[in-house]
């Protein structure tokens, strides 16, 4: 999977979550607190995304990342090296 693969993946993850977003233009430096992903929300968003690459990442490795290109990016680089 390449990390445009991913970050479709992530958005359909996003958009299942919070469904208000479906017609939202997704972009790499969106943050999802910004989108209004609450705790909860973020945390659900994650577990789909793991789930659906079959990862298993301490929640830790993702707590400094700033929008969801970079997640797309960490999940690559994590799906890749496994």
């Amino acid at each position: 999977m390449n990390k445009q693969e991913i970050f479709e993946l992530l958005v359909r993850n996003i958009c299942e979550v919070l469904p208000e977003l479906e017609k939202h233009h997704f972009k790499p430096d969106d943050r999802l607190v910004d989108l209004g992903a609450d705790s909860v929300d973020r945390a659900e968003i994650v577990t789909l995304i793991l789930e659906d690459l079959s990862l298993s990442i301490p929640r830790v490795e993702l707590s400094g990342v700033k929008n969801i290109g970079e997640l797309s990016e960490v999940l690559y680089a994590k799906l890749h090296t496994v």
